[in-house]
């Protein structure tokens, strides 16, 4: 059974939980991250479109890939995995912030309550190979274009989506 990593409002690791239970009820408070990828001097985002088959918010757009370290895994080199499984990617990323949040998927499949570390990456070295099983669609898109977008169509997006652009575009 795939485990996440129970955590408090500072990130620090009070426990494990069984990936679904942490994703249903109340939710539990787990350890994720988010990867932000932009090219063009960080005027273009590479976004994708959940799958389908994603439990929890499927067909919304999303940044370029998130997912959940393995216990004793390393956020970083969890990130560089997700990001070569689901998106056939690779490319130097650093360290953008941390938030907390808590969404309940707007169909009641479950909930995500994250402390999620933000990282971001620019100008990877070749063109995204989506796994099909993971990203319904993936494209670059103006971060200023996704700005308007996202503030007349919000529902259209994955609440963390919201929240991490607005944090990574503040300490721009």
């Amino acid at each position: 059974m795939r485990q996440v990593i129970l955590t408090d409002t500072k990130g620090n690791q009070t426990g494990l939980s069984e990936i679904m239970q942490a994703h249903t009820g109340e939710g539990k408070l787990h350890r994720a991250f988010s990867v932000y990828i932009f090219r063009k001097q960080g005027t273009e985002i590479l976004m994708q479109k959940r799958s389908s088959k994603k439990m929890l918010f499927p067909l919304l757009w999303a940044n370029t890939c998130c997912s959940h370290p393995f216990p004793d895994e390393a956020m970083m080199d969890a990130a560089q995995r997700r990001l070569q499984e689901e998106c056939g990617l690779t490319c130097d990323l650093k360290v953008a912030g941390t938030l907390v949040y808590r969404a309940e998927d707007p169909e009641g499949r479950g909930v995500e309550h994250e402390h999620v570390t933000l990282l971001r990456g620019d100008d990877p070295v070749s063109e995204p190979k989506p796994d099909s099983e993971e990203i319904e669609e993936i494209k670059w898109m103006p971060v200023e274009d996704l700005l308007t977008d996202m503030e007349e169509h919000p529902k259209k997006y994955a609440p963390w989506f919201h929240l991490g652009l607005q944090k990574l575009l503040l300490i721009l």
